[in-house]
């Protein structure tokens, strides 16, 4: 079923062969509270989705409701109709057809029945009513209806929507949508990369480099150290991220356990339609390792640089050339890519933030777009951090004559004199070292020491009391 189905009526251009052709379109009939609608007379949806579509002409081709939603209507709507039919109130043959078509959505097989985009009723009610039709419809057919008879065995309202308000229908979706990317896609990309990191720490263990402070010289550490840093950012990031789970297990539903994931019912149902400060706390938390991975890609970007005029401590993987004109050129792609989705996210952490104030007494009408903005992040993040991991972080490498050039060449090894000679005179002889071209040894040898018993330091005391090795605070 291709895109055409929402335009009715318009001419299709052939671009390679500059024809234009006209195709004629079957509908059908189809109503709701406020008449008749003309609905493509094959599609599963009906009046009120038609209607959106009409609606709301805006970004189809990029901002359709996510995938992730979709699937989650699924699973509570199949949900509900088991809970009605234990309650009575469903009979069981309507049940089983509303499971079977919730089934095949989440198999999958309906995704082109499910056409709406973001940017439409703040409630997200047209979604729903995406979903209610098309399962409904749906189950029609697998009952042996046709879609163009005027009254259908399954009603999108009374059936498939029974006990539900789009109100509570939705915010459950975005829970569920939003736990479940966490877990399956978020969590394990960023352990994925984290683990890499924490091996890189251990091999570089002994590795001594120098260290840099306002992308100045410092006193020296080892790779395995500065990677370390990594690998505790990425832990923390992953907490606050677990932190948030319990809060989103909470539904506007009744809930249960649905196959691994422990969703509860909301204890109050007022906070959970009126304000959405779960989805702003657990995208908080998703800003807070973006933040971190920009840090750690941009690192690994600089310190890779080069590969002959730049710091070129790493070797990092090269994937593919880097320039149209200068050949041989190889870019560090996965730095820049991952430090682009760590923009997106922090963009969207903007739009979900905004969403979330702006619960007006008992219903947030911000729902689509921060539930968008949020799955995006999460599967930015999830895969962005995989990609880094196989592309780049598992091939890392330490370029020990350049790391050993830059220890030697560094001025700031003289802080390993401050308690033999003093601060000033530690200072006097790496500015003389500075401002003469000298190395610190041979400024530390000419130098004349200020205020102490003794005018020089000594060679051999120079390589007792000044080893980088010793300076890394194991």
């Amino acid at each position: 079923m291709g895109y055409p189905l929402l335009f009715p009526g318009r001419l299709l251009i052939n671009i390679v062969s500059k024809q234009i052709t006209t195709y004629i379109m079957e509908f059908r009939i189809e109503k709701d509270t406020m008449g008749q609608v003309k609905v493509p007379a094959h599609v599963y949806w009906g009046a009120q989705t038609q209607r959106s579509i009409e609606n709301f002409k805006i970004a189809r081709e990029t901002n359709r409701m996510p995938i992730e939603i979709i699937r989650a209507f699924a699973i509570l709507k199949k949900a509900a109709a088991l809970t009605n039919q234990e309650a009575g109130v469903l009979p069981h043959d309507k049940c089983d057809l509303i499971c079977r078509v919730c089934d095949e959505i989440l198999e999958g097989k309906l995704d082109d029945q499910f056409p709406l985009v973001v940017w439409q009723t703040g409630s997200g009610t047209q979604s729903n009513m995406n979903s209610n039709e098309v399962i409904a419809y749906r189950a029609h057919v697998l009952q042996g209806g046709q879609l163009t008879d005027e009254k259908k065995y399954v009603h999108p309202n009374d059936d498939v929507n029974k006990s539900q308000s789009s109100n509570d229908t939705f915010p459950t979706a975005m829970h569920i949508a939003a736990y479940k990317i966490l877990l399956e896609v978020t969590i394990p990309g960023i352990e994925k990369l984290r683990d890499t990191l924490h091996a890189k720490a251990e091999a570089f263990a002994d590795v001594v480099k120098i260290g840099r402070t306002h992308f100045m010289d410092a006193t020296p550490l080892t790779l395995g150290q500065e990677f370390s840093g990594y690998v505790a950012q990425l832990n923390h990031g992953l907490r606050a991220v677990r932190n948030t789970l319990a809060h989103l297990s909470e539904l506007a539903l009744g809930g249960t356990a649905v196959g691994t994931y422990p969703f509860v019912t909301a204890p109050n149902k007022f906070e959970a339609l009126a304000a959405h400060d779960g989805i702003v706390e657990a995208h908080g938390a998703l800003k807070t390792v973006a933040v971190s991975l920009m840090k750690i890609a941009n690192d690994i970007r600089m310190l890779s640089s080069g590969p002959r005029s730049g710091i070129g401590e790493i070797f990092i993987p090269d994937n593919e050339p880097g320039s149209s004109i200068m050949p041989g050129k190889v870019n560090p792609t996965q730095c820049e890519a991952l430090t682009m989705v760590a923009a997106q996210v922090m963009g969207n952490d903007v739009a979900i933030n905004i969403g979330g104030s702006n619960g007006h007494f008992e219903l947030n009408v911000f729902k689509p777009v921060m539930i968008y903005n949020f799955l995006h992040s999460a599967r930015l993040i999830g895969e962005a951090c995989v990609s880094f991991n196989d592309k780049c972080a598992a091939g890392i490498e330490p370029l020990h004559d350049n790391i050993a050039r830059h220890v030697n060449n560094s001025l700031m090894l003289v802080t390993a004199l401050n308690t033999k000679i003093g601060y000033y005179n530690a200072a006097a002889i790496a500015q003389l070292a500075h401002k003469n071209g000298l190395t610190l040894k041979e400024a530390a040898l000419q130098y004349e020491l200020q205020g102490l018993d003794f005018k020089h330091i000594t060679a051999e005391q120079f390589d007792q009391w000044v080893r980088p090795e010793d300076m890394v605070g194991r």
